[in-house]
């Protein structure tokens, strides 16, 4: 794994989850929020990069990883969570699991 590399973990926690964004060498940890409507339905609560993760594609990794999590899943996201909305603007590639 290259030296700073982003590392991705998920949490699952009942009705609710989370991505947890984490760097070798650097403090503090990101993180991305759902909660899960149903086995299908999916919402992106929440994401924090702390300002020590900030320029480094922390945020930008969570997302994808929920991105591919839901492909392999066969979810559809709805993105409440600003970071999240923006992001499935930039990739249309993502209509298959956004739901707007």
């Amino acid at each position: 794994m290259p030296q700073n590399a982003v590392r991705i973990s998920y949490e699952d926690q009942d009705r609710k989850g989370r991505y947890v964004a984490r760097i070798d060498g650097v403090e503090g940890e990101g993180e991305l929020t759902i909660s899960k409507v149903s086995d299908v339905l999916i919402i992106a609560d929440h994401t924090f990069v702390p300002d020590t993760m900030r320029g480094t594609g922390a945020a930008a990794a969570l997302v994808n990883r929920l991105i591919g999590d839901a492909r392999a899943k066969r979810q559809r996201i709805i993105p409440l969570c600003p970071f999240v909305r923006a992001q499935s603007l930039k990739h249309p590639e993502w209509a298959d699991v956004i739901q707007n």
